[in-house]
């Protein structure tokens, strides 16, 4: 039984790949604080904009709920890491669209921080899909 719990608490990937995942998660999260915080108007004055700064709120948690799941579901990281960012890609989406058909904000800071937000996501889910599975924990 001892073991089986043991085995239970290793992480599917290895350390260093545990690790990358969860520096792309906290800079995706900061990210994501950073556009709350334009638009709750605390960083630039003029930039307020309310559901904007809920749903960067909003995805910014779940990042963080995201990031602190790989540390409780070791054989999970990889998981965890492509369920939360894909969730975050989908809402910056969300933000794009709402972007280009006049609903949400349309200034440069915003174009470029969802710029930013998009290559970040992407690039941490293919970091975290590249994320080498030890296969002898993906086959117990």
């Amino acid at each position: 039984m001892v073991a089986s719990t043991a085995q239970a608490n290793r992480p599917s990937v290895s350390l260093s790949a545990a690790e990358r995942i969860r520096s792309f998660m906290i800079v995706q999260a900061a990210t994501f604080l950073s556009a709350a915080a334009l638009h709750f108007g605390v960083l630039l004055p003029g930039y307020a904009h309310g559901a904007a700064a809920v749903a960067e709120s909003v995805i910014a948690s779940v990042l963080l709920g995201g990031l602190l799941a790989t540390w409780i579901r070791l054989r999970a990281v990889r998981g965890i890491a492509l369920a939360i960012q894909g969730f975050a890609l989908l809402g910056t989406f969300v933000g794009l669209f709402t972007i280009a058909i006049g609903i949400g904000p349309r200034t440069v800071p915003d174009l470029v921080i969802h710029a930013i937000m998009v290559l970040e996501l992407v690039w941490g889910m293919v970091v975290a899909a590249r994320a080498r599975v030890d296969r002898t924990e993906a086959s117990s």
